[in-house]
Parts: C-alpha cells; structure tokens; sequence
C-alpha cells in the first residue's frame, strides 16, 4: 500500500479517475498553510514536522509492512519449533533459517487477511495522514474531517 500510495504522486493515467490530471496543478499539490482553518497541528507547528506529515500515509504503510512482516516472522519461527517439538523432533530452526524457508514464504503469500486489513488501512490512515501529490490523499492542509468531492 505504501508503494501504491507513492506511485499515484508521480504516475499519471490520461483518461483514469484515479489519476491526477495530466496539465493541470491539482488541490492536492499545493503548498500547505498553517493559517488555513481547521489545518491539523503538523501544518501549524511548521518545520520538519510538517515535512514528515506530508509523507505520513506512506511511512505509516512502510511502517505497519516492517511491523507485520518482523512479526509474522518471529511468530512463524516460534510456532514451527513448537510443532517440532511436539512431534517429538529436534529441527529447530533460527529466525534467520525460518525467512530462508518455503513454509514462512508459502505463509506470507497466502495471507488473505492482509488483503482486507491493506483496504481497512488506507481507509482510515487517509483521514489522519497525508502524502503531499497523492490522489489518495486530501490535500497536507486539510482538515481531518473535510471529505474529498
């Protein structure tokens, strides 16, 4: 989703709704202003802060991939040595080990749940979180509760 986010600032599509236009400036280009009504509280403070709010949506997708894929390796790796053990076998494997093997690849694939929890993210993280010349965005300035058109 953080790759996605990222590739609707500098891809274009004639014709696509989803797509920024392909000659004119759009909303969510512009330049945000602290002075704005209702603009959240990165805008007015200013600075780095603002800076980093203004690509808030995909770092908090980069974020929430380091995350899951961090966990599901560690939990992966605990669950396979539990099975061993319990089969009364001693192939134990390291976390390193584990993200080499077929079975945590075969895992991460068939993750559906991902799926709905990707679309659930986007949703929501979109309200709170900005990424300055993404369609998927409202523009850094926006109030939360403003909606798009």
């Amino acid at each position: 989703m953080a790759l996605y986010v990222l590739l609707t600032v500098s891809l274009y599509q004639k014709g696509s709704s989803e797509s920024k236009s392909l000659t004119e400036e759009e909303e969510v280009d512009r330049e945000p202003s602290p002075t704005r009504a209702g603009a959240p509280w990165p805008v007015r403070k200013g600075g780095w802060v603002v800076k980093l709010y203004q690509n808030s949506l995909s770092l908090a997708f980069f974020v929430l991939f380091g995350l899951s894929f961090v966990l599901h390796a560690i939990g992966g790796v605990q669950a396979h040595n539990e099975e061993q053990q319990l089969q009364g076998k001693a192939d134990f494997m390291s976390l390193g080990e584990f993200l080499g093997s077929s079975e945590f690849w075969f895992q991460s694939f068939q993750n559906w749940q991902s799926e709905f929890l990707s679309v659930f993210s986007i949703v929501v993280l979109s309200i709170f979180l900005r990424q300055k010349g993404s369609p998927e965005s409202k523009p850094v300035d926006a109030p939360h509760q403003e909606t798009g058109n």
